[in-house]
């Protein structure tokens, strides 16, 4: 399974403790250049990424400048459009993103997506964390924004998981 991921995903998962999860569900992750460089943002906030971002989980891969990954950088930042140029190179089977514009452009080039709330409804799913709402309030409490109607369907949903 090849999957790629921008920043936010990773950067979410780190924060609240949860990095595990990727390699748990999915293996290896690919990640871009620009990518690996915005995470590095978060060693200067005193969070040890280095250290994560060395593992073996994360695969840093060179993304050529190219007339796509130009127009994309015109509505998103270089991470999020390099991570839709490397999963459409790779042929990805699936691209961990969150943000709408981010999203919006890889589903309308048919890229498989999903976003960090996603992430956490299959680690329930696969019982490898006991509570999905727990999790969202963690990572509201790192400012991560999360509509009160998704968040009260995702409450209604993980009560049918059990």
């Amino acid at each position: 399974m090849i999957v790629i991921s921008d920043t936010t995903a990773i950067s979410n998962l780190v924060r609240i403790g949860e990095i595990r999860l990727l390699r748990i569900l999915y293996g290896k992750i690919l990640i871009p250049k620009a990518v690996y460089e915005e995470l590095l943002v978060l060693a200067q906030r005193g969070i040890d990424i280095l250290s994560i971002l060395n593992q073996e989980l994360f695969d840093g891969i060179e993304v050529e400048e190219n007339d796509l990954l130009q127009e994309l950088s015109v509505e998103l930042d270089k991470g999020e459009a390099e991570a839709i140029i490397l999963a459409i190179e790779k042929n990805a089977d699936l691209l961990l993103i969150d943000e709408l514009k981010g999203r919006k452009i890889a589903t309308e080039k048919s890229i498989p997506i999903i976003g960090t709330l996603g992430i956490l409804i299959n680690a329930k799913k696969n019982n490898l964390i006991t509570s999905v709402k727990d999790k969202m309030d963690n990572l509201r409490s790192i400012g991560f924004w999360i509509n009160q109607n998704l968040y009260d369907r995702i409450v209604q949903l993980e009560s049918k998981l059990g």
